[in-house]
């Protein structure tokens, strides 16, 4: 048995968007964990609680869920005319793996916040009031990100009347811009990385489905609901409890992956859960929230559910919305198709806590369909801060 001796590591939990998170000053972490590998990987496991058999974290930081089961880690930037590096670590819950291959769009929200409040930016570069623009560089992606975080009195303003659907308490707007969002050069090879708007995949003994692959602020493919037996209404408690569709979903989304490009065989999906998203749409109707909301379908041009780390989302993930704006607006995405065929700059989706716009720029280079950025309003605030202890054995 050990009987090790546990060590204290600053840090700070933060709300961004509808996802929590522990943050990180690289440089605060041990030097054990201060480049990737697997001892930043056991150290941010034992941050959150994982792995845990029983889903629970409670011996952890995490919150049970894949909106709360995350880590940032934030340096002074290494690029040229940014401000910030930000690295994201989706933590599995019940598994010993932290998954690298994406961003968190939510938690990109908090991420200028805590850059500026822990002199990450140049002080000349932050206005006493007003808004303080953070040229962040998102490391998992290779992506520049501009977060426009509200300034009073030389500091933070977290607190405002902006109200997020998925979150209870309004708080200070903090609009983002994810520049360039499509993943051009990736994995993926292509913003629409089969080199169609729609496509067919086949998915053995479950079936075959029209589908739109997308590389634009995380890969994500989309789905019609219908053709799932679903209308676009469910709330978490329809899905997350039917243990047969989750993992009929789980099935789709790994064929998905291999058809993206994303991995070479269907067996690697299961250790690639943060991507792809995996999304269903469907015409914009009348339903009640999460909350108890009444959305109306006028409320919205759409109706969008998503996935992650294998359940019903409670709201949406930022990066997901990315992709849901920029596919809406491409004439001919499943995305357009559903939410009335017309071009678009902006649409306002309906999710499982109430609605959220996102706007985007898409256009056709040579033939090509190219985004120039996309747009949303996040909001974040500080919860907590101060130190972690996990056991120092986690960096042997």
């Amino acid at each position: 048995m050990s009987f090790a001796a546990q060590i204290k590591i600053p840090a700070t939990y933060m709300r961004g968007g509808t996802s929590k998170g522990v943050f990180f000053k690289l440089d605060d972490l041990p030097a054990e964990a201060q480049q990737a590998g697997r001892i930043r990987d056991q150290l941010l496991l034992r941050v959150i609680g994982s792995p845990d058999p029983y889903a629970k974290q409670i011996d952890g930081m995490g919150g049970a869920s894949s909106s709360t089961s995350k880590t940032v880690i934030l340096s002074k930037s290494q690029q040229a005319d940014h401000d910030v590096d930000y690295l994201f670590g989706q933590v599995s819950i019940d598994r010993p793996f932290v998954d690298w291959s994406g961003n968190c769009g939510n938690l990109t929200a908090a991420v200028g916040a805590f850059a500026i409040s822990n002199d990450l930016i140049d002080r000349s570069r932050i206005p006493e009031n007003g808004l303080c623009t953070v040229r962040i560089w998102q490391a998992n992606i290779q992506k520049t990100i501009i977060a426009h975080v509200p300034m009073r009195n030389g500091q933070v303003q977290e607190l405002g009347d902006f109200e997020l659907d998925g979150v209870t308490f309004p708080a200070a707007e903090v609009q983002i811009e994810f520049l360039d969002p499509a993943d051009d050069d990736g994995e993926g090879g292509s913003m629409f990385p089969t080199g169609n708007l729609v496509d067919t995949l086949e998915v053995p003994n479950i079936g075959s489905f029209e589908v739109t692959m997308i590389n634009a602020g995380i890969p994500t493919v989309f789905l019609n609901a219908g053709d799932l037996g679903y209308n676009g209404t469910e709330l978490q408690d329809h899905m997350n409890n039917d243990a047969a569709a989750l993992a009929k979903f789980e099935t789709i989304r790994a064929y998905a992956a291999k058809q993206m490009g994303l991995i070479q065989d269907i067996s690697e999906a299961a250790n690639r859960q943060h991507t792809p998203k995996i999304a269903f749409v469907a015409p914009s109707k009348t339903y009640t929230s999460s909350s108890g909301k009444v959305v109306a379908e006028a409320d919205a041009d759409i109706l969008v559910r998503a996935l992650s780390m294998g359940k019903l989302h409670h709201a949406m993930m930022g990066t997901a919305a990315v992709a849901i704006g920029t596919a809406a607006a491409i004439p001919g995405t499943l995305v357009n198709r559903v939410a009335g065929g017309v071009e678009r700059e902006a649409v306002r989706f309906g999710h499982p806590s109430g609605t959220l716009r996102v706007g985007a720029q898409a256009s056709q280079e040579n033939g090509e369909w190219k985004v120039k950025k996309a747009i949303m309003s996040r909001s974040a605030r500080v919860l907590m801060e101060g130190w972690v202890r996990v056991p120092e054995d986690v960096l042997l």
